[in-house]
């Protein structure tokens, strides 16, 4: 049986954490911020947990990751 493959761009914008969650940065931070509110650039920093459903469909895509 030969080795699944993980898809490249999920390795790249997400992490399993130790208890199977998925861990993303926030979107829209990338750039363009002079047009985003204060309250926008402060609630997106850092990381957050993605929703479960969302959780599942990337878990699919990382098959050695979960």
């Amino acid at each position: 049986m030969p080795k699944m493959k993980t898809k490249s761009s999920c390795k790249k914008r997400f992490k399993i954490t130790a208890t199977g969650k998925v861990k993303v940065a926030a979107a829209g931070k990338q750039h363009g911020m002079i047009k985003r509110s204060n309250k926008f650039i402060r609630d997106a920093r850092g990381t957050m947990v993605l929703a479960e459903p969302d959780a599942r469909i990337v878990k699919k895509m990382m098959p050695y990751g979960s």
